[in-house]
């Protein structure tokens, strides 16, 4: 009898996980058909979406998500060869905007949620964060922020930027794709063996509460592999696709069980949000393009306020520089961990 409920909880478990790995995979197969950018990324995102609104018990185990962010991290490491290096000499400056550019985004986001949506001080600020979704919601349960609201504006962020950078950097025609060489890919015992050591330092980076530890990890890992010269070659194909088709699914799955009333209520300051901080974002994107020389489709990923694991996928998927991408968003996501608990700290004294 034990054995059975075991077995029956076990499945109640596997379902939603599988049932959002199954229409997220079809999906991705019928848009890769039809040549949709990034298509195994943007049709689990979307309809898996649609799903978790229609009622469907969809989900993403933590374990799963978590050897997802270490891949995605070895993918981004395993481009970056001495040659790439010597781009390098560019990126000081556009460091510095990626700063800049999150507390202006902070800022405008704040303004408008407070003054057109009227949500209160804290709410706002929480939901105006630019990015680093996970470390804001649970900042917000430990607040009298409005815990529904700020995961709702957020959630139609990151949903909307997945959709439609790529597009938009599709249209644009500029990543630099032909100047992108595919190297070959890793073989399986080197690919194994630095799985193992990238998780061991990513698990170090989680506990010392670094932002996407895994992804760190994993990128870290595989960048000093890659330019010792003692590893060569790419993230195989049959990993990459469905480590895609997960990130896709789990961004739809945040809003498994979200209220119809709560989200139509919150649907439209995430999406004017949304607009308002990506029109400053590309803007910014364009100039640094502009200035320092940069693909435009490389800088737009790269300055788009969306999560990171989605954004340095994205980058892979779309053949853009993955190293400058990763690099700026892992620096925005540091800045924002310390800029968030600091401004926190300073209404709770007021």
């Amino acid at each position: 009898m034990c054995s059975f409920l075991s077995f029956s909880m076990y499945l109640s478990l596997l379902f939603p996980f599988g049932l959002t790995i199954t229409l997220g995979a079809l999906v991705a197969l019928v848009m890769s058909y039809l040549s949709v950018p990034a298509p195994f990324l943007i049709g689990p995102a979307l309809f898996v979406t649609l799903g978790s609104l229609a009622g469907l018990r969809v989900a993403v185990p933590v374990s799963v998500r978590n050897l997802c962010f270490l891949v995605v991290g070895l993918s981004m490491g395993s481009s970056v060869t001495p040659d790439v290096l010597t781009a390098a000499r560019a990126w000081p400056a556009s460091f510095l905007m990626v700063l800049v550019t999150s507390v202006v985004l902070l800022w405008t986001a704040w303004l408008l949620l407070q003054r057109v949506f009227r949500y209160d001080r804290l709410t706002a600020l929480l939901a105006a964060c630019p990015g680093h979704l996970s470390y804001v919601l649970s900042l917000a349960a430990d607040t009298r922020g409005d815990l529904a609201s700020i995961s709702i504006i957020q959630s139609v962020r990151v949903l909307a930027l997945t959709l439609f950078v790529p597009m938009i950097v599709e249209l644009s025609g500029t990543t630099g794709a032909g100047a992108v060489v595919v190297p070959v890919a890793m073989e399986p015992a080197p690919l194994v063996a630095l799985g193992g050591i990238a998780a061991v330092l990513g698990y170090a980076f989680m506990k010392a509460r670094v932002p996407a530890g895994l992804l760190v990890g994993g990128m870290a890992v595989s960048i000093a592999a890659h330019l010792s010269g003692i590893v060569h070659g790419s993230v195989p194909l049959w990993l990459q696709i469905p480590v895609y088709i997960v990130l896709g699914g789990m961004i739809g799955t945040r809003f498994s069980g979200v209220n119809l009333k709560d989200l139509r209520n919150a649907f439209a300051a995430g999406a004017s949000v949304t607009v308002v901080v990506g029109l400053i974002s590309a803007i910014i994107a364009v100039g640094i393009a502009h200035l320092l020389g940069v693909p435009l489709g490389a800088a737009l990923i790269a300055f788009a306020p969306g999560g990171l694991e989605t954004m340095a996928a994205m980058a892979v998927i779309m053949h853009a520089d993955p190293t400058y991408v990763g690099t700026h968003h892992i620096l925005r996501l540091l800045f924002l961990s310390v800029l968030m608990p600091f401004v926190l700290s300073k209404f709770r004294s007021l």
